[in-house]
């Protein structure tokens, strides 16, 4: 059967028609060569007059041209019968009935002249298959539920018009305004269609400008910083996420402006209209706010009633900081409002009714304010009930509430509550604790709906170094393990001259009471090394760790809580014998002696097998408000004794401090400072040996913009390029040797994300670190200028003699130096003085996993430091 186009009876109003894509032929279908193009859905016709007639009666009714209704259902659409009469007005109406059915493309009555009436239709399509094209920025399953036709049902123009219009709601809440849907169709066999919506785009519609009309006090550019709507451009335009249009922003910016007028003392502020307008090429949006300003009023007299004895007026008043005389500020207000329904709940009084009275004289632009308690109950907590917690037991939320069942409300405690949940890291962010009516008055019912996150992570960690150059690490750590709110952790490590792996578990509620008990064992590898003269690595000192240790804490108070431990350790120090020792006899086997010329005295006095028995403490202050604090502060003070038994004995020392501080917009700063010290309980037998191990000591905390160990004291080696003088431009090797002492301090901006950078899981920030490390006694260092040698008198039979050159010393008349056949060490870093470093970093819930990315520039160094701009370490949750 030849192709029919449909034709002229769908809809009204569209453009003319564009080619879409052939449509592929379904297993009914003619091969795709036979396909029409697709053809846009065209406007409706007028209905076709019935011709006039006079009064009569219907002999007959014919139906012709369907195909899936039936004759008998067509009449009865029409209204029509045998033996009815009928006026030209009948018939038509008839038609409209027919059409209004939305089941026919066109529809013709005949016969009105002789009674005999023939309806002849031609049915509407039914829908093969719906196609989208040109969606780039929505998928297709965003847009398929949109869309109310469905294959197997019959295509009406009405619902192609409201399947359209979905479509381009859906694009207009993306902020894409000059998005357009054109249907079109391709003509099938068997009364059958494919539907094809042509979707054009379109870029999102930016805010081109926004236009403030009645601000006198102050200018359109310090206004539009209060609005979260901002002009687009700029040279940062590329991260602005908010500078598409947005109608529910628009009504959020009009009270961010009547917020800021009312903080600096409008309180007749008011927006009197704002207009969006879509510019003619439907690309921007120009936006334009009208205000009225009116005057600028100062607090009057300040007065509080109160219903409450134990809340009595004077007890409000005391409280209340607002002056009399200074600016009206409604922002005060309401923060003073929010303090007195704290201290109402910390009283017991959950419900507290506290309310600001205003009275405005207009004649003295003064505003009086007046803070009202009113009459409530003291209240007590009826129920705890905890939603939400599929892996997590009951028990380890509940054991952090500061308040049970039974007992009187303290508003602080469910604050204190909801900082201890959310500082467990198990559960979403801004976690709150709801208040709701109890079976009385005086009863209230706690309810907390938690949303668990991943507690397991796979943690991949790589940076690059000068020394070790390419690191890598993983992690597997459960904070939640078997949702008892235990933790279970193993680790391994790995670069060419570095490798550890450890296993621990923590239980901090042991047998159900607030005693934590944790354990750790590990064995390390650390292989040191440097740079020769010619830029090749050289392996120096092994340090092979293995032991273990195992802490119990707990709570003291509140905010503090103390812990001790005990530690096992066996470190054993090498030096390759091949490569570092030497044969003082000449008769043995193998090299039985270190060679201070090829290791240095300080890495020959290190050698050798030592246990450490040490007993330590910590006394912990945290008072922050969730595992990625945004307020609050937490210390820690740690000593470790090392002398219960062993072969060591100091005590070390440490101090670590972070204060957290909410910033204004959402920035966050925290100030960092640690440091510490390990002093020496046995003095060193050899001359130029520090009696603290090279194990033991600190090797300088992680200072962005420096490597791994990059900072503190250490060992260059320097070439003499004659018997006198030392080439100090390019060293043939440096070996960090860590220091007894050290501190760092860090101050930290994290800036607040745009909308855009949150979906990117984006957190940048920018920080200053300093910091140093020090104090180690000089080492035995060695000053060996080298040899010189006689001309070659092979041809007298004698070999050439040599000479052995002292510090200080020149060659004999008519011998040659050896350039490269001596050296001289420094002693390098040992300084109190600050290194700096100053840079910027993002911390990014990559696809991959959490990832933090640093580049940081050193300001300050000392002789001997070394640095590095970028570093970086990724992980991933479960």
């Amino acid at each position: 059967m030849g192709r029919v186009f449909l034709v002229g009876t769908i809809l009204g109003g569209w453009s003319a028609p564009i080619l879409a894509q052939e449509s592929a032929p379904t297993a009914q279908t003619a091969p795709a060569a036979a396909q029409p193009a697709p053809e846009a859905v065209q406007p409706t016709p007028e209905l076709a007059p019935v011709p006039a007639a006079t009064t009569g009666t219907i002999r007959s009714i014919k139906v012709v041209g369907a195909e899936r209704l039936e004759p008998e259902t067509v009449r009865s659409y029409a209204s029509l019968s045998p033996g009815q009469s009928y006026t030209a007005e009948t018939l038509d109406q008839a038609l409209k009935d027919l059409y209004a059915t939305e089941l026919f493309a066109d529809v013709v009555i005949t016969g009105a002249d002789t009674g005999n009436l023939v309806i002849t239709i031609r049915e509407n399509p039914v829908i093969n298959r719906i196609v989208l094209e040109g969606n780039k920025r929505i998928k297709n399953d965003k847009i398929t539920p949109e869309i109310k036709l469905a294959p197997r049902q019959i295509f009406t123009r009405s619902k192609v018009r409201a399947d359209v219009d979905r479509i381009i709601e859906l694009y207009r809440r993306q902020g894409r305004f000059a998005a357009s849907v054109e249907p079109k169709i391709v003509q099938l066999d068997q009364n059958r269609v494919d539907l094809i919506f042509e979707i054009s785009e379109g870029d999102k519609s930016k805010v081109r400008a926004i236009n403030i009309i009645g601000n006198e006090e102050y200018s359109d550019g310090r206004l539009r910083k209060e609005m979260y709507t901002k002009e687009a451009g700029g040279l940062l335009g590329f991260f602005k996420s908010n500078d598409s249009y947005d109608p529910d922003r628009l009504a959020a910016d009009q009270q961010k402006l009547r917020a800021y007028y009312l903080t600096q003392g409008y309180a007749d502020f008011r927006v009197v209209s704002a207009l969006a307008e879509l510019t003619p090429d439907r690309k921007d949006f120009i936006i334009t706010y009208v205000v009225e300003e009116g005057p600028r009023y100062k607090f009057g007299t300040v007065e509080a009633e109160s219903e409450l004895r134990d809340f009595n007026a004077d007890f409000v008043k005391s409280i209340v900081k607002i002056k009399p005389g200074n600016w009206f500020n409604a922002k005060l207000v309401e923060d003073t409002v929010t303090g007195l329904n704290e201290l109402a709940g910390a009283r017991g009084y959950a419900f507290a009714d506290v309310s600001p009275s205003f009275d405005r004289d207009a004649e003295k632009r003064e505003m009086n304010l007046t803070f009202r308690v009113g009459e409530t109950p003291r209240v007590y907590v009826e129920r705890i009930n905890i939603q939400g917690n599929t892996v997590t037991r009951d028990k380890v939320i509940r054991r952090e509430f500061r308040l049970n069942e039974g007992d009187a409300f303290n508003a602080f405690k469910v604050k204190r509550s909801q900082d201890r949940i959310q500082s467990l890291g198990f559960f979403q962010e801004n976690l709150e604790i709801k208040q709701a009516q109890g079976s009385s008055n005086d009863r209230v019912v706690l309810n907390v709906d938690v949303e668990e996150k991943s507690t397991g992570q796979l943690e991949l960690s790589a940076g690059y170094s000068s020394l070790e150059r390419f690191i890598l690490s993983t992690s597997i750590t459960q904070r939640n393990f078997m949702g008892k709110g235990q933790q279970l952790q193993t680790g391994v490590s790995y670069s060419k001259y570095a490798k550890s792996i450890s296993a621990g578990f923590t239980e901090p509620f042991l047998f159900d009471k607030n005693v934590l008990l944790g354990g750790e064992i590990f064995y390390r590898t650390y292989n040191s090394f440097n740079f020769d003269a010619s830029g090749d690595r050289n392996q120096t000192y092994g340090q092979n760790s293995i032991g273990g240790a195992i802490r119990l804490g707990f709570p003291v108070t509140e905010y503090i809580s103390f812990g001790t431990r005990y530690s096992l350790i066996r470190d054993n120090i090498t030096l390759d014998k091949g490569t570092f020792f030497t044969d003082p006899d000449g008769d043995g086997p193998l090299p039985t002696v270190c060679n201070p010329l090829k290791a240095g005295r300080y890495l020959c006095q290190e050698l050798g097998k030592r246990l450490t028995s040490a007993i330590g403490h910590t006394v912990a202050y945290d008072d922050t408000n969730s595992v990625r604090p945004t307020r609050g502060q937490r210390i820690v003070w740690g000593q470790d004794f090392a002398g219960l038994g062993g072969d060591v004995k100091y005590i070390r020392t440490r101090l670590d401090a972070t204060k957290f501080i909410g910033l204004p917009m959402g920035f966050i700063l925290s100030i960092h400072g640690e440091g510490g010290y390990i002093h020496s309980l046995e003095k060193s037998d050899e001359v130029g040996q520090d009696p603290i191990r090279i194990s033991d000591r600190f090797f300088g905390p992680t200072m962005r913009g420096f490597d791994i160990r990059g900072i503190g004291p250490r060992v260059v080696r320097f070439a003499y390029t004659t018997p006198t003088e030392v080439d100090t431009s390019d060293s043939l090797f440096t070996d960090a040797l860590g220091g007894k002492a050290y501190y760092m301090g860090r101050l930290e901006v994290e800036f607040p994300a745009t909308s855009a950078l949150k979906n990117l899981g984006l957190r940048p920030s920018a920080f200053v670190d300093i910091g140093s490390v020090w104090k180690l006694t000089t080492p035995d260092l060695l000053d060996v200028p080298g040899t010189c040698t006689e001309p070659d008198n092979s041809d007298e039979g004698s070999a050439p003699q040599v000479q052995i050159l002292l510090p200080g010393q020149t060659c004999n008349t008519g011998f040659t130096y050896v350039p490269g056949s001596g050296f001289k060490e420094f002693f390098q870093g040992n300084s109190a003085k600050p290194r700096l470093s100053v840079g910027f970093g993002v911390n990014w819930v990559s696809p991959f996993g959490p990832l933090r990315i640093d580049i940081a520039k050193a300001l300050l160094k000392q002789e001997g430091d070394e640095t590095k701009l970028f570093s970086f370490n990724v992980g991933t949750q479960f």
